[in-house]
């Protein structure tokens, strides 16, 4: 009887843990800022150029191990199989940074844009008095 009471505490003991030990993950964190996202923007296009890199060096390897085969093959007087077309390895090239976005000079901004269509004529017949109503 002793036992079951004590296994009890244990597993109260444990889901106590558990919840305090988990509440952290639950919080809600703030949105990146504009500079986190543009390294984060930064970091997925170098990963994605890395990648290219290395399938043009796999492709260069393959092609180098290819060759080695058809000599060895050639010399051993055993006639190759027939190359299999494959593309052309694409090189991708140095990697290039994305220019920083900074801030818009004010043409580019709107600041010197004309104004909209006038709706109605800027002004009125109505005198100021009549506008505003009688003093208070």
């Amino acid at each position: 009887m002793a036992e079951r009471g004590h296994n009890e505490m244990r597993v109260l003991a444990t889901a106590l843990l558990l919840s305090v030990l988990s509440a952290p993950t639950l919080a809600k964190l703030p949105p990146p800022s504009d500079e986190a996202k543009a390294k984060s923007a930064e970091a997925t296009a170098k990963a994605a150029w890395s990648g290219k890199v290395g399938a043009y060096q796999l492709c260069k390897a393959m092609d180098r191990v290819a060759a080695s085969y058809r000599s060895t093959a050639a010399s051993a007087a055993s006639a190759p199989p027939a190359p299999v077309a494959t593309p052309a390895c694409a090189d991708p090239g140095p990697y290039l940074a994305a220019a920083p976005a900074g801030d818009k000079p004010l043409e580019a901004s709107g600041a010197h844009s004309p104004a909209a269509m006038a709706t109605s004529p800027p002004s009125s017949k109505a005198t100021s008095a009549e506008l505003t109503g009688p003093r208070k």
